[in-house]
């Protein structure tokens, strides 16, 4: 931070969620935008007012300049409110060298994973789940809501292990970016059991109740019992839903009556929706009207769908991922997210919603100028609406989180150039990706 009694300034600074790409000079406070002005042309130093010298644009640049400068010369540079990743599997990422996936399907994946699961350690867990979430935070996001394995069939003991090391992971990051948890509430077992356990859970600090009861032998039991559970203990729904290529599985249709029944309108998150792209338009559109009815939000797993789905086919290979253009022309919130990060789901992954995004573009031919502004809001401000994000966005009063970087435009952004990037949370810049990168190469 500034030196300047907790002050931070920039100038030169390109706000594109704004859409009139014009140039801001930005004022902060102990932590809060105080001034977000639009400038008329380039500033430099003498129209700033400013005397001390700048530090320059970010390529060059290293943390102690940025800590250490009166003000920061963007240089049209752009800046986003930090990212948020409302989909990631914190527990499973950097598994792929203790977990193999030789087929490369979603059963095996699931299979060899629940196989491997009782052998990590909690260290274990918590070190592959800080390096992912640290990754995560060196490309810009700074909200991240993580989805848990709980095979309380397992024993508790297991169980428990990844809640512990979650948790853990938390608290070490407290202060530099906000972690939600959302339990995969578990269909086998002893029943009483598991609900005991998420109980538990709950009590611990999770804080939205999950799962993937399209995968379950009586799936629209499991949504009923998820939605009384979390009724009884006042916490949102974000569910697993329909990751196949069947079109009959539509358990999102039971996840719509669920939540309309027990009042949960805008609480409730349906992620992956594979099914609803494999089914004809007039079944794909009443789907999506019952969603929409239900008020639901949703999220799109782009490289991980692509990746998994389509196994089966031959010919013409289905792409995976949902409905995206359908669903976001309905007006339904729906989000891009990193899911799993080189583990036995994904081989590849870095946690960089800017290549989410990207690839999201890809697989809804999504290019054009509004198709452009869709994607960054896809990875911004619709997921902090999701996840319930306060004070959220660059604005006046708002809480100065965000990510600068030296691309001159969101077509630079997203197109993977190689480019400067620093991010702002919680008070403080972060640093880079050495940390992850080095557990990453040492785990391999």
């Amino acid at each position: 931070m500034s030196k300047s009694a907790g002050r931070m300034h920039f100038i030169n600074t390109r706000l594109p969620l704004r859409e009139d790409n014009q140039l801001y000079e930005l004022k902060a406070e102990d932590g809060k935008w105080v001034c977000i002005r639009q400038q008329n042309g380039f500033l430099d130093a003498a129209d700033a007012g400013l005397t001390l010298p700048m530090a320059p644009a970010l390529a060059g640049t290293d943390l102690k300049k940025l800590e250490e400068a009166e003000c920061i010369d963007l240089q049209g540079g752009i800046m986003l409110p930090g990212l948020v990743d409302c989909h990631m599997h914190l527990d499973k990422a950097f598994s792929l060298g203790q977990v193999s996936n030789i087929s490369g399907t979603l059963q095996e994946a699931i299979q060899n994973y629940s196989q491997a699961v009782p052998d990590f350690s909690m260290e274990q867990l918590a070190g592959r789940m800080l390096a992912a979430a640290r990754m995560a935070l060196s490309y810009g996001t700074t909200t991240i809501r993580s989805h848990l394995d709980f095979p309380v069939h397992l024993g508790r003991e297991v169980a428990f292990r990844t809640i512990e090391a979650a948790l853990e992971v938390r608290e070490k990051l407290s202060g530099r970016m906000n972690i939600q948890y959302s339990l995969m509430v578990p269909f086998r077992g002893d029943q009483a059991a598991v609900d005991e356990a998420v109980e538990e859970a709950l009590c611990m600090g999770i804080d939205v109740l999950g799962g993937a009861p399209h995968l379950a032998a009586d799936p629209e039991g499991e949504i009923s019992r998820i939605f009384r559970l979390a009724e009884r203990y006042g916490v949102p729904v974000d569910l697993h839903a329909d990751e196949s290529d069947d079109p009959e599985k539509r358990t999102v249709l039971s996840i719509a009556e669920q939540t309309i029944r027990y009042g949960y309108q805008g609480l409730v998150t349906a992620d992956h929706l594979c099914s609803l792209s494999a089914m004809d338009e007039k079944d794909g559109q009443f789907v999506i009207t019952k969603m929409e009815e239900a008020r639901l939000n949703a999220v799109t797993l782009p490289a991980v769908n692509l990746y998994l789905q389509g196994r089966e086919d031959r010919g013409l290979v289905r792409r995976g991922t949902t409905r995206i253009r359908e669903l976001l022309a309905a007006g339904i919130p729906l989000a891009a997210a990193s899911d799993n990060i080189q583990d036995p789901f994904h081989p590849f992954g870095r946690a960089d919603l800017t290549q989410i995004a990207q690839i999201t573009s890809y697989a809804a031919h999504m290019g054009g100028k509004e198709d452009l502004m869709q994607l960054l809001r896809m990875i911004t401000d619709i997921p902090a609406g999701i996840v319930g994000c306060e004070s959220y966005g660059i604005q006046e009063g708002n809480a100065c989180d965000f990510v600068v970087t030296d691309a001159a435009d969101v077509t630079q952004l997203l197109s993977g150039t190689s480019m400067s990037r620093w991010v702002y949370s919680n008070g403080g810049w972060q640093s880079a990706l050495y940390a992850a990168r080095a557990y990453a190469m040492d785990n391999q």
